[in-house]
């Protein structure tokens, strides 16, 4: 049986049926869109400490601010990733393992807001149209902080995290 926690619309984590202890069906939602389409498997010692980090970071509003204003979140995201230098570095988000590895994914602070930025990289991803397009979640940062960590809890309830 699936749990979700938050709002596909903007971004949810559904956990999903144990593969092996140590294994778990874990689908991420942003924007509408499903970031896990090529590996919803999650390895549950890393992704809990990964999702709680993840969740603290938002909670704390330990994220960079808007790096460009007046740039609309498509042109910040292009700009970020033609950046070879740490400074795209600062605003990478989501390093949840092998899990979400086909997304690049960017968030910043806007206006009190955690914006998330991700684009799909693989050529085969399963939707042709999504390919290359720019997604941009717009969040409050304790509700992101809530649903992540409402997953972690229900992960790390059923022994596996």
């Amino acid at each position: 049986m699936t749990r979700r926690f938050g709002d596909r619309a903007t971004f949810a984590v559904e956990v999903g049926d144990p593969v092996s202890p140590a294994l778990r069906v874990v689908d991420v939602w942003a924007a509408g869109a499903l970031l896990t389409v090529h590996d919803n498997w999650a390895f549950l010692p890393y992704f809990c400490r990964a999702l709680r980090s993840t969740a603290a970071r938002a909670r704390q509003r330990e994220v960079e601010a808007r790096p460009w204003p007046g740039r609309t979140p498509e042109e910040t995201f292009r700009l970020l990733h033609a950046d070879r230098t740490e400074f795209r570095e600062r605003y990478s988000f989501l390093q949840w393992g092998e899990t979400v590895d086909n997304v690049s994914k960017y968030a910043y602070l806007d206006d009190g807001d955690l914006v998330v930025v991700f684009a799909f990289w693989r050529t085969e991803h399963p939707h042709p149209r999504d390919r290359g397009r720019v997604f941009c979640a717009r969040l409050d940062p304790d509700g992101f902080a809530a649903v992540t960590e409402a997953a972690a809890d229900l992960l790390e309830a059923e022994g596996a995290g």
